[in-house]
């Protein structure tokens, strides 16, 4: 793991689909807790803090290729990695 990717706080956007800009496996090895809204959210495909916005999965619908459809859902977004503990820092828009 390199030094840039052992921060303290996750990046600013994040997604779980490896055809994404914004995948990075490693922060994902990581894991990174979502909170949206005030609730933990576990089913987040993608996410930017600095936007305020998550993408989840739409029910079992599927487009054409076979790929889930996803919501874009607005509201303040807050992350952290899981393995750092309980007093992870948390990444939020200012």
């Amino acid at each position: 793991m390199t030094d840039q990717t052992k921060t303290d706080t996750p990046p600013d956007r994040l997604s779980v689909h490896p055809k994404s800009e914004h995948f990075d496996v490693e922060v994902l090895k990581r894991g990174v807790g979502i909170r949206f809204k005030g609730k933990q959210r576990t089913d987040i495909e993608e996410y930017s803090i600095s936007e305020g916005w998550v993408r989840v999965q739409a029910g079992k619908t599927v487009d054409r290729h076979g790929n889930p459809l996803t919501l874009k859902l607005s509201g303040p977004v807050e992350a952290w990695f899981e393995d750092l503990g309980e007093d992870a820092p948390v990444a939020k828009a200012s």
